[in-house]
């Protein structure tokens, strides 16, 4: 098992994030996260009504008794949703964690911390995790350029960004963009980074909602987050050291 600050922040096994994606993040993937021991999440705004996002949490609460979270992402539109309902819903299910993207969050972050909620905040450049960090979040997921969605405007890939992020910011920082398996859980540590947050890879497994056909041409082989040999969802509770398994899929082996 590894331990990181990360870990006992958020109460899981595993330095392993399945972040927020819309259309994605829906219970069933983010439940076989939670039981395989690493923290998922599901997207708020994937659901069509704050009342939906509360039947879809209780829903996930019904296929694991494991720490799940909630990501609440806020961007500019020209009808945004009802943030602050989500919000609500959000704090109403008992949810404890949750991660926030896009920009202005303070009035999301305050009230999630007066309801004791644990704060992780994706940021894209080491003045917006000092921004975060200084507003009272609990951790920032750095997004490296590789990261898929909004990668931010500096271009910034995470071999330059994951370290010097983890110079500067205090509290747990996980990296994100470009993971997939056990290789890159490795290099991020050895970076600073106390975590990674995978997304293309877990749409890849058989519990992400996406159509079988697009898993195939992601992937040859889409396996189950706890199928075995496993992809980057099956982690050692010893040491991190890489091994070959199906395809190109790796694991880190015990």
């Amino acid at each position: 098992m590894i331990k990181t600050r990360f870990t006992e922040l958020v109460g899981v096994e595993h330095p392993i994030v399945q972040g927020g994606m819309q259309w994605v993040g829906r219970a069933e993937l983010v439940a076989a996260v939670a039981n395989a021991g690493a923290l998922g999440f599901i997207t708020a705004l994937t659901q069509p009504t704050p009342d939906d996002l509360t039947r879809e949490i209780a829903r996930c609460r019904g296929l694991t008794d494991k720490p799940f979270g909630v990501n609440l992402t806020i961007l500019p539109s020209i009808k945004p949703p009802p943030h602050a309902e989500y919000r609500q819903a959000i704090i109403e299910s008992g949810i404890k964690i949750v991660e926030t993207a896009g920009n202005k969050p303070q009035e999301h972050v305050t009230e999630f911390k007066r309801h004791g909620v644990v704060v992780v905040h994706k940021c894209t450049s080491v003045r917006h995790a000092l921004s975060a960090e200084r507003m009272g979040v609990d951790a920032i997921s750095i997004d490296g350029f590789e990261c898929a969605g909004h990668p931010g405007e500096d271009d910034t890939p995470g071999l330059i960004l994951i370290p010097v992020a983890a110079d500067k910011v205090k509290i747990p920082l996980i990296a994100s963009g470009g993971f997939g398996d056990g290789r890159g859980l490795v290099a991020a540590l050895a970076l600073g980074a106390e975590g990674i947050n995978m997304g293309t890879r877990f749409m890849c497994t058989k519990e992400a909602p996406r159509s079988s056909p697009w898993r195939k041409k992601a992937r040859p082989s889409s396996r189950s987050v706890n199928s075995s040999p496993g992809p980057a969802a099956r982690w050692s509770t010893r040491r991190a050291t890489p091994t070959k398994a199906s395809g190109r899929q790796a694991r880190c082996k015990g």
